[in-house]
């Protein structure tokens, strides 16, 4: 057997959550690999809203195992509140959700850096979700991070303060900043008896003998490709490998486990916070996109910003990733527009060029795009691919001929039910 990626194209927010929730009735464990509550994975159905910060987007669906993999980092306060919603959403989540032990805990501490690192970058923020992400993944490379496992050890308080302490000194080289840092530490507490009530495992053989006993397997990402440490938008980035190669980490397994690499794209494109945006239209048509597709952070709240699809990028996180087949979300949101744009390349200092440059963040780049006439039409109860109207179908078809990898899945609404299954290839098999 092997294991079967979905991920995000773009600077996330593409659709992940919904496409996992599609997906996950073909699989018999959904495993998140890597990134943290900086995550929001949103998800429709039954007249209910979900949104999903560190649980794997597979706990919706009945006997279905849900791993939080070693990649990850967890919050255990932000854990405790998912864990509080699915109760209340009568989710049955005893003995199907598990933690890797290898993952790492975010400690309020992290939280506290996070911020007054942020506040003291001024105008060059890099637009952090302020979640801890960063801190605590530079303590896990510095040796000195905690633990999911650690926390049923006899010396976790001492390991605790002792982080705790090296955090309070690094905070002096900041400007003060507001933390309530007794509350949160209270809080966070209290949430560790949460995890301890979790089944936790050594995720990496969970993983591989799940593997050899034939157990199909859906690694789900977070965040998106533009946003991998090293191959993304650098230093507008995360903190965490996301494209196909994090999952060998995050998970503990060979390359030659990775089976179908399944990549979500809007149909347009967006971005939260600072970092290059190739295709940003800062002016009423992307105010438009913004207000059409609802694109407000599921995380932060923040609104996002928006742009045309950008085919060089979409190409550049194909290659990185592998992808054998692609999601096409959002594609709702164009319904209004009487002409839609794509980027086919970009221009920098006079030369057409297919790739990315190095020097994104400071070279100036100009889009050379594409229009296509819209549809013009609501794209609600079509559910074959015949169906919809005829530039849509050819928008699709001018993307999947530029990007060379066939579009198998179109997602016409947030809702569990609005998605068209164009031609599906083997998954969970």
């Amino acid at each position: 057997m092997a294991i079967d990626v979905i991920l995000g194209l773009q600077w996330g927010d593409e659709g992940k959550g919904k496409i996992v929730d599609y997906l996950a009735s073909s699989y018999d464990i959904v495993a998140r690999f890597q990134g943290g509550p900086n995550a929001g994975h949103t998800l429709k159905f039954d007249g209910k809203k979900f949104v999903l910060h560190t649980v794997p987007s597979g706990i919706f669906r009945p006997g279905l195992l849900n791993l939080v993999g070693n990649g990850v980092v967890i919050d255990p306060i932000t854990l405790a509140a998912e864990i509080r919603e699915l109760e209340k959403a009568g989710v049955n989540y005893n003995g199907r959700l598990l933690l890797a032990r290898k993952a790492h805990l975010i400690l309020p501490t992290h939280r506290y850096l996070d911020a007054a690192s942020e506040n003291a970058k001024g105008k060059a923020k890099i637009g952090s979700t302020l979640k801890g992400i960063g801190p605590t993944y530079m303590d896990k490379t510095g040796r000195n991070g905690l633990r999911v496992g650690d926390i049923s050890r006899s010396n976790f308080k001492e390991r605790y303060q002792t982080l705790k302490e090296k955090h309070l000194s690094l905070l002096e080289i900041y400007p003060p900043t507001a933390f309530a840092l007794e509350e949160e530490e209270q809080k966070w507490m209290e949430s560790l008896e949460v995890l301890r009530q979790l089944k936790q495992v050594d995720g990496e053989y969970f993983i591989n003998h799940a593997l050899r006993d034939g157990k199909r397997i859906l690694a789900e990402g977070a965040q998106g490709s533009m946003l991998d440490i090293d191959f993304g938008t650098y230093p507008f980035v995360t903190s965490s490998n996301t494209i196909t190669a994090g999952v060998c980490i995050g998970l503990g397994v060979s390359p030659d486990k990775i089976g179908e690499v399944i990549g979500i794209s809007k149909a347009y494109c967006t971005r939260v916070g600072s970092g290059p945006f190739p295709t940003e239209l800062d002016n009423a048509t992307g105010e438009r996109l913004r207000a059409e597709g609802g694109e407000f952070g599921a995380t932060t709240g923040r609104p996002r910003r928006c742009g045309w699809i950008d085919l060089p990028q979409l190409r550049y996180t194909i290659m990185l990733n592998g992808v054998t087949q692609l999601a096409i979300t959002k594609i709702d949101v164009l319904n209004a527009f009487e002409q839609i744009e794509a980027a086919t390349a970009y221009r920098i200092d006079g030369q057409s060029t297919q790739e990315l440059p190095y020097d994104i963040c400071d070279q100036p780049i100009e889009p050379v795009y594409q229009a296509y006439p819209g549809w013009q039409r609501s794209l609600d109860g079509i559910i074959a691919y015949e169906e919809l109207p005829a530039p849509a179908q050819d928008y699709l078809r001018a993307l999947e001929k530029a990007l060379e990898v066939p579009i198998t899945m179109i997602s016409t609404g947030p809702e569990r039910n609005k998605l068209i299954v164009k031609a599906k290839r083997p998954v969970g098999v």
